[in-house]
């Protein structure tokens, strides 16, 4: 599994070419360029790993995430906004993983955390952080051996991946000063996706099921930047920075399924969707310590 290069093919889906610049580059959520940005934040979201269930104080929850990354439209990938107009056709990783630590905390409270380190895979380094605080209320009518909990949930991803994305190694050239990544030295490119977000999570389990259903519905807020770092045959160097020209607030929709197979082992699958820019699946598992 290639965790992190379905950001690093993200980002060079932003269509940025090679031409000298040092400037910062607005782009609307109408422009192809937006979309790109606001489209490859969605894989990021960190988003309920599984069922919503109260966590006694003290106890953890160790669990790995993957989902199943689309590709965008052919041509949301026509860019020019902010450089040369090109057609990207970049190859995604179809996967993005990462691991998962949840704690809980006293009054039905618990604590969620993730962690990308910045140890380089294939070209890419990430350096991702992401955060949650949950909270989880058993409904009245609940059962000790099945009934309905709701969660409330806010969560946060921040970071950034470097890596050469507009220009990798194998785009080089050294025939065209004015074509597209003229020189003999990869950029070193940065994408930062930036959100945060709220959701309200509903659980059903019915009595003896090792099966939990959920749903919910959120919002979440995006200010993904893009930054080249570029330099071309002639010594002229291109940090242009492309960025929303606002922040944007996004509607989120859950919905999975959680299988208590063991005591403390979970495995679940969820679909998360940004009606207006993608829909994602993902598949996770866990292993709890009370």
């Amino acid at each position: 599994m290639r965790i992190v290069s379905m950001v690093m093919a993200a980002a060079a889906a932003v269509g940025l070419s090679a031409a000298s610049a040092n400037a910062q580059c607005e782009v609307t959520i109408h422009s192809n360029e937006g979309k790109l940005l606001a489209f490859y934040t969605v894989p990021l979201v960190f988003s309920a790993a599984t069922e919503p269930e109260g966590m006694s104080a003290g106890s953890v929850r160790l669990g790995f995430e993957g989902e199943y990354i689309p590709k965008p439209n052919p041509e949301i990938q026509r860019t020019g906004k902010c450089f040369l107009q090109k057609s990207e056709h970049t190859s995604l990783s179809p996967v993005f993983g990462r691991p998962r630590i949840t704690i809980g905390l006293p009054a039905s409270f618990a604590i969620e955390a993730s962690y990308l380190p910045p140890v380089k895979i294939a070209d890419a380094k990430p350096n991702l952080g992401s955060v949650a605080v949950s909270h989880t209320q058993r409904l009245p009518f609940s059962r000790v051996d099945g009934g309905a909990t709701l969660m409330i949930r806010a969560n946060a991803t921040f970071g950034n991946v470097k890596g050469p994305i507009t220009c990798p190694r194998s785009a080089l050239q050294t025939t065209d000063p004015s074509a597209a990544c003229y020189g003999t030295k990869p950029s070193n490119d940065t994408f930062s996706p930036n959100m945060y977000g709220i959701e309200v999570l509903a659980a059903v389990r019915p009595p003896l099921s090792m099966l939990g259903f959920y749903a919910g519905a959120g919002a979440n807020q995006i200010d993904p930047h893009f930054q080249v770092g570029f330099t071309n045959g002639q010594g002229g160097v291109d940090n242009t920075k492309v960025q929303l020209d606002e922040p944007l607030t996004r509607l989120t929709l859950t919905a999975g399924a959680t299988a208590h197979v063991k005591d403390r082992i979970d495995i679940g699958a969820q679909i998360f969707s940004v009606p207006e820019d993608v829909t994602t699946f993902r598949l996770g598992a866990g292993i709890s310590f009370r």
